[in-house]
């Protein structure tokens, strides 16, 4: 505001200075001309002289003045102008790599630099959700392929008359198996879509969060037991939060599944949930193959998977969906990894959940 000011201001000046110029270079050209009279009375024929004169000089004052301020209007308001819909133009037509460059500052107003830079911001803007839209559609398009593909592979082998009882059930449980993968992942897409455009709106209510952690976790007692995998388990009893309970299922299905998948037979998975005033925080650790700091850091994007031997088991988007969550929840999530050692996700979740209705 106070920028706006000052520029209208300075452009006051520069105009009244220009006034006070052409007037007094006027009044001086037709003093000039009737200096030789001086002393005498002014004839008519001598005061119709000066007069031409001085409308002569007026007129080229002011055609040069008008040349100065074309001049001046092409160089500080019609290049950029030129400039700023070249830009615009180009990004209509698709091509988000264009930069418009900053104008000089002697241009006719700053705010063409202001313009220009909101400007330069929507253009990296729209070509960062362009990359993304494109590496979606690329990953989806992969992704999809597989089951696709084992779902037509085994369809035709299921088409062979001679084929016995035993691989019919094997290739029929194959097909099932991609199917429902293919499935999950478009769930998984239709919710991510849903939350990241905030067409999902947290239902808060308070519960208890050990009640809901030791649900999840039961639910994995058939896996467990059969990779024979060491439990321990530390809840505090009582630990109330106030979130949407069927959302915070997404993050522990999710990280469970992740323990127990990426944990060998024999290893170890713990479960922790501890809570302070304003927190409650839970520590999901395994003992599995652990992952790389370089890993570790795209874990929450789409798509990616860092441990490809376990990809016909997901799809990349469990843990986007459970960072989605957490952000939505206004918590927190971390992990922690060592390649051979295992994986410690830890999560914050708020206890209570007042104001965050206000913000969604």
């Amino acid at each position: 505001m106070v920028k706006n000011i000052l520029s209208t201001v300075s452009n006051f000046f520069v105009f009244f200075l220009l006034a006070a110029f052409v007037t007094t270079c006027c009044i001086t050209l037709f003093i000039s001309a009737l200096q030789s009279s001086i002393g005498r009375e002014f004839t008519e024929e001598e005061i119709v002289v000066a007069a031409k004169i001085t409308m002569i000089n007026v007129v080229l004052i002011s055609i040069g003045m008008a040349v100065i301020d074309y001049l001046r209007r092409k160089f500080t308001v019609e290049r950029p102008v030129t400039k700023i819909t070249e830009a615009t133009e180009k990004m209509m037509a698709g091509d988000f790599s264009v930069r418009v460059d900053s104008v000089s500052k002697f241009a006719a107003d700053d705010r063409f630099n202001e313009i220009i830079d909101a400007i330069n911001k929507m253009a990296e803007e729209l070509s960062g959700v362009e990359t993304l839209r494109t590496d979606f559609i690329a990953n989806v398009s992969h992704e999809m392929k597989t089951p696709l593909a084992v779902i037509q592979n085994y369809g035709k082998l299921l088409q062979d008359p001679a084929l016995s009882e035993e691989k019919r059930i094997e290739y029929a449980k194959a097909v099932t198996d991609a199917s429902r993968r293919l499935a999950d992942m478009m769930t998984n897409i239709l919710k991510l879509n849903r939350l990241e455009n905030q067409q999902i709106y947290p239902n808060f209510a308070s519960f208890d969060l050990g009640e809901q952690l030791c649900e999840s976790f039961l639910q994995y007692e058939n896996v467990w037991e059969r990779k024979n995998i060491e439990i321990e388990t530390d809840i505090a009893e009582g630990v109330k939060v106030c979130a949407d309970a069927e959302l915070l299922s997404l993050v522990w299905n999710n990280l469970f599944s992740n323990a127990f998948k990426f944990t060998e037979d024999g290893g170890k998975v713990s479960l922790t949930l501890t809570a302070d005033e304003r927190y409650a925080t839970v520590k999901i650790a395994d003992t599995g193959c652990g992952m790389s700091a370089e890993v570790g850091a795209h874990i929450f994007e789409k798509f990616y998977q860092g441990d490809t031997s376990h990809a016909t088991q997901g799809n990349g988007l469990g843990l986007a969906l459970v960072k989605r969550v957490v952000d939505i929840m206004q918590g927190e999530i971390g992990v922690e990894s060592a390649v051979g050692v295992g994986t410690v996700f830890t999560v914050k979740i708020r206890r209570n959940g007042y104001g965050l209705e206000e913000n969604r």
